[in-house]
Formats: structure tokens, sequence, C-alpha cells
């Protein structure tokens, strides 16, 4: 830990807390960060650090991946998706394949990437066949999503898009009876292309105290300290701890892509239901490169079901911060990251994925909150 982040620790621990505080971050980046640094256990007691909704693969709904399986299957074309989108499991029933990476081993043509760029790459390779970009992700992954669009892509190119904007999930929490937090340390690569701006509405609207916040330790501490200090003193406003690279406005070009790509629409999170606004789908000059529209036949909206999970699986909980993942029954039990059942334990942004990657082991279901003295 560097002499920053040590001095962060000090003037907090000098801090006079009101009380015990909850502060709720909404980034799997600040989950791993705050995991692997063993910030839980630096902190005083009081403090308690939620993951929220900050994995865009957990929160895929469960109609896109059974489209994607279904797409690698029964039609003779390449289906590309980001890494971790090939382990997800669909509720499928017994004998059916659940994932992309089944459909793999399967028969079906279904490759990992790791850009945009490599799916140009490769249907442009490949001129003579289908390529689908199976795109899900917030809107730091859409933005190259969208550009690549603007761009230009080959006409064999087409995009089964489930794309995510992270600020209304919290607007949902905060609007609900219940919010389950104190503070919020908000996404600094997100603000970086949005514009810390948008999460203006946790202040003013809800009187909450909030901070960006980037991926080191001694950024998130200064967040922390911030959101703190604002509940001390009584005061309310949106802090910018990550001054390096978020700016106002954010990335006018990023954005100029996003606005020109796609439409923001009502959109269904696995697990959570249809969140207004909180979704991408192509812009109406982009159609022709729709994957919905050029194969309907395998959108089975019946999979919507309210986004459900696997049965057992906490994974919606912990992804609205209402559940530790250690506190799912299945956590370290039957669902471990060799043989994941939720989604949160396959993706690296996951916060059972990273709690496990940390070294918590211990499934404390039956033992109310976890302790964070370790």
């Amino acid at each position: 830990m560097s002499s920053d982040a040590r001095q962060w620790l000090v003037r907090i621990g000098e801090l006079e807390l009101p009380g015990p505080v909850r502060i709720m971050n909404v980034c799997g980046g600040h989950e791993r960060s705050i995991s692997m640094a063993g910030l839980r256990g630096a902190l005083p007691e009081a403090i308690e650090l939620i993951p929220g909704p900050g994995c865009p693969v957990c929160v895929c709904p469960e109609e896109d991946i059974y489209h994607a399986i279904q797409l690698a299957l029964h039609e003779d074309l390449i289906l590309v998706a980001f890494g971790d989108m090939l382990r997800v499991p669909a509720n499928v029933a017994k004998g059916e394949v659940p994932s992309l990476e089944q459909a793999r081993g399967a028969g079906g043509d279904v490759r990992p990437i790791s850009s945009p760029l490599e799916a140009v790459a490769i249907a442009r390779e490949h001129p003579e066949r289908k390529v689908v970009f199976f795109a899900a992700g917030f809107e730091t992954t859409m933005a190259p999503v969208a550009a690549m669009l603007v761009q230009g892509v080959p006409e064999n190119l087409r995009l089964l898009l489930s794309g995510r904007l992270t600020w209304p999930a919290v607007a949902m929490l905060l609007d609900s009876e219940t919010p389950g937090f104190d503070a919020l340390v908000a996404p600094g690569h997100v603000a970086t292309v949005m514009g810390p701006e948008e999460w203006r509405f946790v202040v003013e609207r809800h009187q909450i105290p909030a901070a960006v916040a980037g991926f080191e330790s001694e950024s998130l501490l200064a967040a922390f300290y911030s959101v703190l200090r604002q509940l001390i003193d009584g005061r309310r406003f949106l802090d910018n701890c990550y001054a390096e690279l978020v700016r106002p406005q954010g990335n006018a070009a990023a954005r100029r892509f996003l606005d020109r790509a796609f439409d923001v629409v009502d959109a269904n999170w696995r697990g959570v239901g249809v969140i207004p606004n909180s979704g991408y789908q192509l812009a109406p000059a982009y159609a022709d490169h729709d994957a919905r529209a050029a194969y309907p036949a395998y959108a089975d909206q019946s999979r919507r079901r309210g986004g459900e999970m696997p049965p057992g699986c906490d994974c919606a909980r912990v992804v609205l911060g209402k559940r530790y993942p250690d506190q799912c029954r299945l956590y370290g039990n039957v669902c471990v990251p060799r043989h994941p059942i939720g989604p949160c334990m396959v993706s690296d942004e996951g916060a059972c994925r990273i709690w496990w990657a940390s070294g918590r082991r211990e499934n404390r279901a039956n033992s109310g909150h976890p302790s964070y003295s370790s």
C-alpha cells in the first residue's frame, strides 16, 4: 500500500463518525481493488463497504444469453463475445446446452474476443460467413462498440446488443423504500466517458454524499474520506477524486459515438427486472446490423421471467447490494469459479468471483453479516 493510501487511512481513522456508515461502490473494478488491497479490514469497523451493481455480465438477461446460444448451435455463423460471456449459464432443461462455452463444445463456432476490433477483423477474414457479435457491457464497453459501428463495419457483421447504463440501477435503488446505503462511490471509468454530472442526482435528489473514484487505493480512500466528511459536516456534494482522468462532460467523442449508434431504452436486468432508460439498442441507421431482426426465431421472450437467476442463487441480491457474496447458500459449496452456478461467480467483475479470488472462502449464509476483520 502506498504512503498516500496510508495517510488517507490515518485521516479516516481520525474522523468521529456519527455511527455505522454504509458506502456502496458501483464498479467491479472498485470491488476488486477494495478486496485485493484488504481495505475492508483496514478501515474502522463502523464503515461497511457494499458491492453494488457493477457487473454487466452478471445482469445480462437470460433471454439474450439463450438467443446467443441458439444462434451458435443452429445457424451457420461465427459467434464472438467477450470472454466472460462464454461461461455465463442460462436456466435450461436437463440435457440442453446452458452456455456459449458448451455450445462451442457441441460444435458451434464460438470465439472469445477482447476488443470490438477483433470482431471486425474476424468478419473481414470470413466474408463468406455471417458473424454475430454478442456485445454485453456498460458505457465504457459500449463506447468502443459504438465507435466501431460509426466508423463502418463489414456487411456480414451483426450485433446482438446487450448494453446497459450504470446510473439507472442506482436511481432505482434510491427510489426504493430501502436503498441500503448512506453514501456512494461512483465509477471513475464510466465518469471518464460520460462525465461526473450524471451522478449529481444522488446528491441533489436524495441528499446522499457521492464521490467519483479511480482504481488505486489512494483514490478510493480519498473518496471514502470525502463522503464520510460530507456526512459528518452535514454537507452534500459530488466530489471528483479522479480528477486526473475525469473531466466535466466526459469524453465528447465517445459520447457522440454512443448518441449516434444507439438509442436509450427500458431494459431488462437479470435478477432485477426492467429498469427504465437503462439499456442501449441499435439506432435505426444501423438496423441492417441488428442480429435480433435478422434471427428473430431464437428470441424466446418467455425466458424473461423477471430475469430469474438459477435456483438457490442469490446473485440478484448481491448485485443490488442486498446480500454479500458469502451469504449466498451456494457460495463456495456448489458455486465456485471452476463450476459457477450464478453469473457473479463467472465474471472478473462479479463480486462473488472477486471475493473468492481475494481469499474469502467461508460460507456465512446462516451467520448474518460477514466480518471484515480480516
